[in-house]
């Protein structure tokens, strides 16, 4: 099987938010990371070599697959921010539809910045998938 790209790494998170060129975009990031923070508790630590991830947690997929994840995080792509999130549910649903403008992919939200969105919304996102992430996986893996 081959080695998982995406593992946690002892890359500095300070030096990858500064290393945004866009103001806008680093102070953005910047912001995420710290509503991230207060939600989870946990110190930011880079995954691989652009996703910022919060806490951690293992899973095994039904294929016998097993691997380590952030439990949420975010990266600062090319044209979006993405969060990633448990984005499923009844409950995370009608907050999506009450964020503002974003797109969603399998376990990603878009945005473009956060002046788009709203960002208490963003909040409770995060908080009910860290909580989801805990129930279906337990609290946290080893070493993260």
């Amino acid at each position: 099987m081959p080695e998982p790209k995406t593992k946690p790494t002892d890359a500095s998170v300070a030096g990858y938010l500064a290393a945004i060129e866009d103001d806008a975009r680093r102070a953005d990031c910047e912001a995420i990371a710290k509503l991230m923070r207060k939600v989870t508790k946990q110190e930011p630590r880079m995954w691989g070599t652009g996703i910022v991830g919060f806490g951690a947690y293992r899973y095994t997929y039904e294929s016998g697959h097993t691997g380590e994840s952030c439990q949420t995080g975010f990266s600062s792509r090319k044209g979006d921010i993405s969060v990633y999130l448990v984005a499923s549910g009844p409950e995370q649903e009608a907050l999506l539809a009450r964020l503002g403008k974003h797109k969603t992919g399998k376990a990603c939200l878009s945005i473009r910045r956060l002046s788009d969105i709203d960002p208490k919304v963003l909040e409770k996102l995060v908080s009910t998938s860290v909580a989801e992430v805990k129930r279906r996986y337990g609290q946290a893996a080893s070493g993260a």
